[in-house]
């Protein structure tokens, strides 16, 4: 199965209905543009391979 774009203004406005926020119009343009970053961030993430013999870490330290 194929991956489908998601449009984010759409996706925006129903997770503000879903969430009951009152995301007033002038807002909107602004999320989705923040949306469409973590998006691209996100693909350059998820692509990056890593190899079968590497362990979960039990605790995560910085």
């Amino acid at each position: 199965m194929e991956n489908q774009p998601i449009e984010l203004k759409i996706y925006v406005e129903q997770m503000a209905l879903l969430v009951d926020l009152n995301l007033r119009e002038e807002y909107k343009d602004g999320v989705t543009a923040n949306f469409e970053r973590i998006q691209k961030i996100a693909k350059l993430v998820n692509e990056f391979d890593l190899p079968e013999e590497i362990e979960v870490a039990p605790v995560f330290e910085p």
